[in-house]
């Protein structure tokens, strides 16, 4: 038999009852087009507050695309309108080329893991995998086997006939994974399906979660708050700010080559350089991002490198944090910067720099990145 979607049942998990598809003999196929989604000119009001603004994306086939970006700023709306569950105030949708802007759900050719997962409690978890097959009526032997398959794809086939109230958060993550998967989607929707998950686990699921991916093969979106989470899943990220985009690309091209202010303090640490003190020591009249990692501690003494900036200074404050020492240095000129050291180059017998002591930071002048969207006014350092 031919396997068709999540949507070909209708089956929105949590969120509805499950509808038959308009068009029962679609086939699945391969797409043809290297793209999966593509978000044209989108904008979503509720009532006068625009949530989403002409908002162009496009989503290639295979990849796993991350929408990150803090609360508020649009990235899970997006999400919804590509699911169906939220209506496009202007602009279109496509899925592989054709238009679903206003389609419902269950026409659609996705599926969509929540982070509350949405099992349910009173069936078994195979029940809980089987259940949109069971919609779709595919017969019982056939119905096992995918199961079975499904379940031994995320290493759960040992609790096939628990409850989800005896499943541990990550089981219950995978069994939600395993229950959109079994009906093929072609793309796959995930709202911060791991924010429910202790620090431990969720890195754990992160690197089972790509390797799923890497499998299966299909498109995965992913929507989160988490910078590290977007940098170590993804293969391109989109950094949403107040409904738009503001930059996407690669993880090392978007925490590297930040295009704006907001990018460049919005994942993980950073040295803000304003124009003004860019000019003095780059030669460059404008805001540069300098990432901590990229500033080294050295003797004050020691001698100039070439291609290189050196500010002497006092530690105003050191931060151990296991396989790193995080410093702020007061520069002599005024300035604070940030400086971030692998514990790896000191020996474990050896007391780092504390506060207080005289040092000088130094960072190569290729490793201050300018910021193109920057108004040069200045900024200044933060984490985020």
């Amino acid at each position: 038999m031919s396997h068709t979607s999540p949507a070909d049942t209708g089956a929105d998990f949590g969120h509805g009852i499950a509808r038959p598809r308009k068009h029962e003999e679609h086939t699945h196929l391969l797409p043809t087009a290297s793209t999966a989604v593509s978000v044209q000119g989108v904008t979503k009001q509720f009532g006068s507050f625009t949530a989403v603004k002409d908002l162009d994306i496009e989503i290639r086939d295979g990849e796993f695309f991350s929408m990150l970006g803090p609360s508020g700023s649009g990235k899970t709306t997006v999400l919804r309108m590509i699911a169906g569950f939220e209506n496009v105030t202007a602009g279109k949708i496509e899925l592989h080329g054709n238009d679903v802007t206003n389609d419902a759900p269950f026409d659609r050719e996705v599926n969509t893991v929540f982070q509350d997962y949405a099992l349910f409690p009173h069936l078994t978890i195979a029940e809980n995998v089987a259940y949109g097959l069971k919609v779709r009526k595919v017969a019982k032997a056939e119905r096992d086997r995918l199961v079975a398959e499904a379940l031994e794809q995320v290493q759960l086939a040992h609790v096939a006939d628990r409850r989800p109230s005896q499943l541990s958060g990550g089981q219950r993550q995978r069994i939600a994974l395993a229950r959109a998967l079994i009906l093929r989607p072609r793309v796959l929707l995930l709202d911060e399906p791991l924010g429910a998950l202790d620090k431990q686990l969720r890195e754990q699921m992160q690197v089972e979660l790509k390797q799923i991916q890497r499998e299966v093969g299909i498109t995965f979106i992913f929507v989160t708050h988490d910078q590290e989470e977007a940098l170590t899943l993804s293969d391109r990220v989109a950094v949403f700010n107040n409904g738009k985009i503001e930059q996407v690309g690669s993880p090392r091209e978007v925490y590297e080559f930040p295009q704006t202010e907001f990018v460049a303090k919005f994942l993980g640490v950073t040295n803000l350089l304003p124009a003004e003190l860019s000019h003095e020591l780059l030669g460059s009249a404008q805001t540069h991002s300098l990432r901590p990692e990229r500033v080294h501690l050295v003797d004050p003494t020691a001698p100039e490198e070439l291609g290189t900036v050196t500010l002497g200074g006092t530690i105003a404050e050191a931060v151990y944090a296991g396989p790193n020492t995080r410093y702020l240095i007061d520069t002599d000129g005024g300035e604070r910067i940030i400086a971030e050291k692998h514990n790896s180059q000191t020996p474990s017998t050896v007391a780092s720099a504390q506060r207080g002591d005289r040092v000088a930071v130094r960072f190569h002048r290729d490793h201050a990145t300018p910021i193109p969207g920057a108004d040069g006014t200045g900024a200044e350092q933060t984490a985020a």
